[in-house]
């Protein structure tokens, strides 16, 4: 795996994860590459700095106490809004896990009572939900699991 710091040509940056050099090569010249922030495919690489694992010897690299360039800390304005957004799913639908596609049928053929839901369902189940006129979509993030 390897992780590529992109631009579009709107100036928007981003980074994401692809299989090799040459998956990046293929899905952009496929326009399979979108911007995270406008959509547009015309996506390049940019400038980073390479990563470069530190000797066994080396001083342990401080963490800013204000969280800045913390993974789990949203920096950009998208990264805060989808943060808000996965927060707000979590705390105002009910986790049904793997029964999602179950459950969601269940209230679409009149069967349970209608409320939101969040879940997790196989790509052929979420298929065949949307071919069948169930209301789903699919969320832009990895819910948190929630477990005993």
């Amino acid at each position: 795996m390897i992780q590529y710091a992109l631009k579009c040509t709107d100036g928007h940056r981003f980074d994401s994860w692809f299989q090799s050099a040459e998956a990046f090569d293929k899905l952009a010249r496929a326009g399979m590459v979108v911007c995270a922030t406008c959509g547009t495919t015309e996506v390049s690489k940019s400038v980073m700095a390479p990563r470069v694992r530190p000797g066994r010897k080396a001083a342990p690299v401080p963490v800013p106490k204000d969280g800045a360039g913390s993974l789990s800390t949203p920096a950009t304005p998208q990264e805060q809004a989808m943060a808000q957004l996965k927060q707000h799913i979590e705390q105002n639908s009910d986790y049904v896990g793997t029964s999602f596609a179950t459950e969601a049928r269940k209230m679409y053929d009149g069967e349970a009572p209608e409320r939101p839901i969040h879940g997790e369902a196989k790509p052929e189940e979420a298929r065949k939900l949307i071919e069948d006129g169930v209301p789903v979509a699919p969320l832009p993030f990895r819910l948190t699991r929630k477990t005993n």
